[in-house]
């Protein structure tokens, strides 16, 4: 790739482009926006169906809306089976690797076999189709059986972050109403043992309709187990109902393949559905477009299946396109700093998919640790959970990626399904913008009065099109997934991401943050991922969050809380330093009025920072909903 100092661009190599699977964007999005559900269909095209659907797209019943309705499929059939009758039978499907040393691997044919025993397990147990089975496991193989396994026979599966307090699991059991748990004993996390099993047996003590937990040995250290309801899975692997031969289900398009809790700002979370059609198109659409993927690709997503992100591009879409996918169990800098680089490394990593929160956090230990590694093996980077800062940006290129790999700045939701604004390998990239919609979105940024602002204006995103990964509702609750998505813009019909943004003179748009997390100071809307850009932008800093606080004068000001860089101690005259620094960069008006040294910050499992708690902790108010923020 090369830099070009006049438009602060860089542009994608000759070789680059050559080789990509899409070779250019504005004809092919032009015929996306215009003939939409042709555009759709040709992507189906690219999956396997029992039976072709009717109609691309059911309107009938808005905002609830099903896509290939009549079709039938299933996940699976498309990530395993399919697979089994070609040369990817002996493909490496999944490579994992345990935080401490453990390996193993399986091509899809034993991808298959395993998945199949676990299938056959759940039905030994009476589980049925549209059953929801809750799932609270370390990162190991066998979470990915078992989200696979509940797909397959037309379970639907949802999975709880296994670092979630006994109290957030035994909301998410309750609200989804499970009957059977599928958790482990334990697992690793910075040299300790995560004590998954106590964790389980607290939270189900006030679950009435569970009866059956279902737990894989991690760890073998000692943990209680009740007679007639819990389970070893190594026991009932090896008796005779885990068969190795399973059919797969032959499910409606619409029918349900996963719940997803969403983090929440207050209240509680939100159990989103998603369907075995629309979101297999759309996110193996995605996946094969964004990270340009090919037969030899070995990808890692360094996400959890606890969150959207592992659930979208680390299990379904990769598998779903052939891929050979990479997991690693534990924590990024265990024992030391170098380990997501040395693994990188040794299996020669291909595509890394993270966030700005674990970028920066690696960041903070300097270039040394990842210079000592042949990275030469990457071809892709990707970014994802908020807006990637351009400092981290940059660093991500020029250190990890050499300067050759193309960074995919991705904005999507859980809701979402799967990428709604990213570039491709083959678009010029602007450090911290997510660059372009993706194929048949239609992107808007609004005032006030639902016009389109100016290029460089702020706005209120919103989505005026819709796409097959579109959530089809939130559980139990559909009058919540109209009010909390689709009532602000009823009459215009768009979706409501809650987020502001721009778009610059060149169509890029740079997504500001939260609508709630835009601060107003003296009149002036000042987004707080600017500010925090600012603030990193510094030498001394890693991370930063600013919150508003009230200010008599200015009826809020920025303060703002700084993760320094690893060794350095706060004080007075740096804390000056960098509020001048912000001065500069940004004008007098986005000046911090105070500076707070810490070293952490509340964040959710999927990374994105929770100001309202740190705002809540400054006026010493109530602190709300805490069961996704991360240890």
């Amino acid at each position: 790739m090369t830099f070009d100092e006049k438009t602060n661009m860089y542009y994608p190599s000759e070789d680059i482009i050559e080789n990509a699977n899409v070779k250019e964007y504005e004809q092919l999005y032009k015929y996306s926006i215009e003939n939409r559900d042709a555009f759709w269909a040709e992507q189906a095209e690219h999956l396997q169906w029992y039976k072709k659907w009717d109609k691309v797209v059911d309107e009938s019943n808005k905002p609830f809306y099903k896509w290939f309705a009549g079709g039938k499929i299933n996940v699976v059939h498309n990530a395993i089976d399919r697979h089994l009758a070609t040369p990817n039978r002996n493909k490496l499907a999944l490579i994992w690797e345990g935080e401490n040393g453990d390996v193993r691997t399986y091509s899809y044919h034993a991808l298959n076999r395993e998945v199949s025993k676990f299938a056959n397990i759940l039905k030994s147990m009476g589980v049925k189709k549209g059953e929801i089975v809750t799932i609270y496991m370390p990162q190991i193989p066998e979470q990915i059986y078992a989200m696979l396994a509940c797909a397959k026979i037309g379970a639907v599966h949802s999975v709880v972050y296994g670092g979630f307090s006994h109290e957030a699991l035994g909301d998410r059991v309750r609200d989804a109403e499970s009957r059977v748990v599928v958790t482990a004993d334990g697992g690793y996390r910075r040299g300790k043992v995560i004590d998954l099993k106590s964790i389980v047996n607290d939270a189900i003590d006030n679950c009435p309709t569970v009866e059956v937990v279902i737990t894989v040995k991690r760890t073998a250290h000692e943990v209680v187990m009740v007679n007639d309801r819990d389970y070893w899975y190594h026991d009932l692997v090896s008796l005779p109902i885990a068969s190795s031969v399973c059919e797969t289900e032959q499910l409606d398009a619409n029918d349900p393949l996963f719940l997803l809790y969403t983090s929440g700002s207050t209240g509680k979370p939100k159990g989103l559905i998603h369907s075995h059609g629309g979101y297999s198109v759309y996110t193996s659409t995605t996946h094969r477009m964004v990270f340009d993927i090919k037969p030899e690709d070995r990808y890692w997503c360094a996400a959890d299946p606890g969150w959207i992100t592992g659930h979208s591009y680390l299990v379904y879409s990769p598998l779903m396109n052939g891929s050979t996918i990479f997991i690693y169990e534990g924590a990024p800098n265990h024992p030391y700093p170098n380990r997501w680089w040395s693994m990188i490394e040794k299996y020669g990593i291909n595509i890394l998919y993270t966030s700005p929160t674990a970028l920066r956090g690696l960041m903070r230990y300097g270039d040394s640790w990842v210079k000592k590694h042949d990275l030469s093996s990457l071809r892709l980077l990707g970014s994802v959970g908020e807006a990637i800062n351009p400092e981290t940006w940059k660093w991500y290129y020029s250190v990890v990626g050499n300067e050759k790999c193309p960074i995919m700045d991705t904005w999507w939701q859980t809701e979402t399904g799967g990428f709604m604004i990213t570039p491709l390998p083959i678009i010029p990239l602007k450090p911290g913008s997510a660059s372009k919609p993706f194929f048949g979105n239609e992107i808007g940024i609004v005032n006030e009065h639902n016009q389109e602002v100016a290029a460089g204006e702020e706005g209120s995103l919103v989505i005026k099109s819709i796409w097959p990964g579109l959530a089809t509702g939130i559980y139990n609750d559909p009058q919540k997934f109209i009010d909390t998505y689709w009532k602000k813009y009823e009459k215009e019909g768009w979706y409501e991401p809650g987020d502001s943004a721009k778009r610059d003179s060149d169509g890029y748009i740079w997504i500001i943050g939260r609508s709630d997390d835009v601060i107003k100071v003296s009149g002036y809307r000042l987004g707080t991922a600017e500010v925090e850009s600012a603030l990193v932008n510094h030498p001394s800093v890693v991370e930063a969050a600013v919150i508003p606080l009230p200010h008599k004068l200015k009826g809020n000001a920025i303060h703002a809380f700084v993760i320094l860089n690893n060794g350095l101690t706060g004080s007075k005259e740096l804390a000056t330093e960098i509020k001048n620094h912000v001065s500069k960069m940004m004008g007098p008006i986005a000046k911090p009025e105070e500076i707070i040294f810490t070293d952490t910050l509340p964040k959710t499992r999927s990374g994105k920072i929770m100001r309202r708690v740190l705002k809540a902790r400054a006026l010493g108010l109530d602190e709300g909903d805490l069961s996704t923020i991360e240890e």
